[in-house]
């Protein structure tokens, strides 16, 4: 950005960063849509932010981790420093879990649980035009969608949105017309009906 667009800039462009990484609490995030929803040079930068944000929705999540040969020379290496071989190859660090159907067009990949916490962490598929069950949060609740669109209540969420619910709470209704996956972290004693 030149030096003549820094002075006429909003004082408050650099929520935008947060705001578009859904990086902010509920509140912030609110204020910042009302504060979108009046300031044009605002609406322009978050525009411009959008295909930066998609790249980062879309680009490759296993980037950072090493190849299974990588990995093995390390252990190798590792292992001859330390004079132990006690270090787990790559294959049997992580075995993919399979997806579960667990209602028509639901289906769903447990990546994580934590019974001290009453959490899970888990991959959630909607196939087209399906909907999931009305609930009542027992704990924090929170989404990121990764594919597809996915509307909560009367909120409509596009690849790369976040929402959380908060203990207490409700969804009345999660549907999704185009089918959708996301990441799902929250309590497997949420309330069903």
């Amino acid at each position: 950005m030149s030096s003549t667009s820094d002075r006429r800039r909003c004082d408050q462009a650099d929520m935008l960063y947060l705001y578009a990484a859904c990086a902010l609490s509920k509140a912030d995030m609110s204020a910042v849509e009302a504060h979108i929803a009046g300031c044009q040079e605002c609406r322009r930068e978050l525009e411009a932010l959008r295909p930066i944000i998609d790249s980062f929705v879309n680009s490759q999540t296993d980037i950072l981790s090493p190849s299974p040969s990588l990995w093995d020379r390390l252990v190798g290496q590792i292992a001859t420093h330390e004079k132990t071989k006690s270090v787990p190859s790559a294959r049997n660090l992580w075995s993919d879990p399979d997806w579960e159907v667990v209602a028509p067009g639901i289906s769903c990949k447990l990546l994580a649980k934590d019974a001290d916490r009453d959490r899970v962490t888990m991959l959630v598929r909607l196939a087209r035009e399906t909907q999931y069950p009305p609930h009542r949060h027992s704990g924090t609740e929170e989404l990121h969608l990764l594919q597809g669109e996915l509307w909560i209540d009367d909120r409509k969420l596009y690849p790369g949105d976040y929402n959380r619910a908060e203990p207490g709470t409700a969804d009345r209704r999660v549907w999704s017309e185009t089918g959708c996956t996301c990441v799902l972290i929250t309590s497997p004693s949420d309330v069903l009906g």
